[in-house]
């Protein structure tokens, strides 16, 4: 049989690696999903049905031959939000509604979208959320009893000061033995999972040293089912669904980044190339079906595809494997996790908060003392003290307006003459003085985009102002507008058809293919005239002097173009043919009657 595609090449070694890989995460991602869904308000069993059903769903239908899905840590702070606000039955429709919006987003194809989410907001609210799972877990770390659980930061800090006097020290002594082995075992044994370490060595002597002291998932949660449970589609009504929109979309969107995040690492960890959408569909089906076998919402998990990758993984078949080996563990050892103390599951997800809280990034961007800084922090503190949907959408909202900002910063309008002294006479905004002006002709330099963060720039720059319009002429150079929006375009053809109205000429240079396509589009491309638009500067100043008013070039000393001296002598001598002495009266009009052409040279770089 000859494999294609994600299983190209595949053969019995491979097999033999996929199968020894897969087995090592499946022992990482147990204790994982258990803490991740007691972190998340719920039983930790649903943790394992999520590890088993997403883990197999998403190995088979993503779009990366070694992402691992499951539950992670990301979604800690949304699902125990909505278990709070809307209970557990809630969160499975809401973890279903958020799969059917996945396969949405990987249908259209937006998966390249996501990727677009500016950096400073997926590191602000993912450190926010590390320090969310950090705090969250310090009640079982210290053992206190009684403590109420809050959905926002400041009054779960303000539960565990009151409930300081409950301390436990056989907890705190169990979560040491337990944060000591997570801490010690990757370094002297790299491939031994530590977190299975520490909760063996920490519930071994929670049960040997001081049995009963200590809470246990048995004592909080009861025994966990040594099986799947039964396919249960939950009831829905419309009223119920558009209540859940929200946290679905929060889901959904969290998911999507995530598992987009993960494949990517796995990109560079193996060289290979991930399909976005594919991903989003994979992701999106597994997120469907879990929540019909009791499991919380799934997503990659980085840390688990790593591992996956180190321990030689080749194909998809490695997270079937996981999820597999997850679910036999379950059937045959289900009693013995009921004794895990919950203090032993505190250090695991505060090393888990540590490792996501992207530190270097964070200290690294918050050192620039830029506009990113600023979404960095914003995200970063709302997601600690409000929610990661608010976090989200301020921070989202707030890098595109210093985006836009900065980039209406580099829209620049100037004046501008050309410089005889640099090689082909370079135009420059030093040339323009009041000593050195042309009267009939000015040229504008425009660079930058024309968007609507940046259009009002040609408002407040004065071209087209009363002053240019005495000229007659206005020349842009718009080689340097990469691009123009419909707001540009409103503001740029006002501009046209102000100066047209008293009179003027308008040539444009240099302009680019999106803004020409666009003034087509709108007309405004014809409004000005096809053959008053020029590839090159030269081209187009050499049309403009075609067009002066020779009459009015008598006695002007501004010699702004080396065409001037030329043009000066022509009307002197016209005058003293006239026997007229004096300068002529202005006309009307600002053009020529006949238009004297004047040898330049067509290939000049101006």
């Amino acid at each position: 049989m000859k494999w294609t595609g994600r299983f190209e090449g595949y053969n019995a070694g491979a097999l033999r690696k996929d199968l020894i890989s897969g087995s090592i995460v499946a022992i990482v991602a147990i204790p994982l999903g258990m803490a991740f869904a007691i972190a998340s308000g719920v039983k930790p069993e649903y943790g394992l049905y999520t590890t088993i059903v997403a883990g197999i769903l998403v190995s088979l239908l993503g779009g990366s031959k070694f992402q691992i899905g499951g539950p992670t840590g990301a979604f800690i702070p949304i699902l125990l939000a909505i278990v709070m606000q809307y209970g557990y039955e809630n969160l499975l429709i809401a973890g279903l509604m958020a799969g059917v919006m996945l396969i949405l987003m990987g249908v259209l194809r937006l998966g390249a979208l996501i990727k677009f989410i500016p950096k400073p907001v997926t590191i602000g609210f993912t450190a926010g959320i590390a320090v969310t799972i950090f705090s969250g877990q310090i009640a079982n770390f210290l053992g206190l009893r009684g403590v109420e659980r809050h959905e926002t930061f400041l009054p779960s800090m303000a539960e565990l000061i009151r409930r300081l006097p409950s301390l436990n020290v056989y907890s705190i002594l169990t979560a040491c033995i337990c944060l000591a082995a997570l801490i010690w075992v990757p370094k002297k044994w790299p491939k031994v999972p530590g977190s299975l370490v520490g909760l063996l060595l920490s519930t071994l002597a929670a049960v040997w040293l001081f049995p009963g002291q200590v809470a246990t998932i048995g004592s909080a949660y009861g025994d966990i089912p040594a099986s799947l449970p039964e396919l249960h589609i939950p009831a829905m009504t419309w009223d119920l669904v558009v209540k859940l929109l929200p946290p679905a979309l929060v889901i959904a969107m969290l998911g999507a980044i995530e598992s987009l995040l993960s494949a990517v690492v796995a990109d560079g960890m193996t060289g290979t190339k991930h399909n976005s959408n594919r991903e989003l569909v994979g992701q999106g089906i597994a997120n469907l079906l879990t929540p019909l076998f009791g499991g919380i919402p799934a997503t990659g998990a980085i840390a688990r595809t790593a591992t996956n990758i180190r321990n030689g993984a080749v194909s998809p078949i490695s997270g079937i494997v996981h999820g597999f080996v997850v679910f036999l563990i379950l059937v045959l050892f289900a009693p013995y996790a009921s004794n895990i103390p919950l203090a032993s599951m505190a250090p695991v997800l505060m090393v888990v908060a540590w490792n996501m809280s992207e530190r270097k990034h964070f200290a690294h961007i918050l050192k620039t003392r830029t506009a990113d800084s600023i979404v960095l922090v914003v995200t970063f503190l709302l997601t600690v003290f409000t929610t990661l949907t608010t976090a989200v959408e301020v921070g989202l909202v707030l890098a595109v307006v210093l985006f836009v900002k900065r980039m209406s910063s580099t829209l620049s309008v100037n004046k501008v003459l050309p410089d005889p002294s640099v090689k082909h006479e370079k135009v420059g905004a030093h040339m323009v003085t009041e000593q050195h002006d042309c009267p009939q002709v000015a040229i504008y330099n425009v660079e930058g985009p024309l968007f609507f963060g940046a259009a009002s720039v040609l408002e407040s720059s004065g071209m087209g102002g009363r002053a240019d319009r005495q000229q007659g002429i206005l020349l842009l150079r718009m080689g340097k507008v990469p691009f123009m929006d419909m707001t540009g375009e409103a503001n740029f053809t006002a501009l046209i058809q102000k100066y047209r109205q008293f009179g003027g000429t308008v040539l444009v240079s240099g302009l680019q293919p999106q803004p020409q396509a666009l003034l087509q589009k709108t007309g405004c491309y014809d409004m000005i005239g096809q053959d008053h638009f020029f590839e090159h500067t030269g081209e187009a100043i050499t049309a403009a002097i075609a067009l002066v008013n020779q009459n009015q070039c008598f006695g002007c000393r501004q010699m702004a173009f080396r065409e001037c001296a030329t043009l000066c002598g022509k009307s002197q001598e016209r005058q003293g043919g006239a026997g007229l002495h004096k300068p002529a009266a202005q006309s009307k009009s600002s053009f020529p009657d006949t238009a004297v052409p004047v040898p330049i040279s067509v290939n000049s770089g101006r």
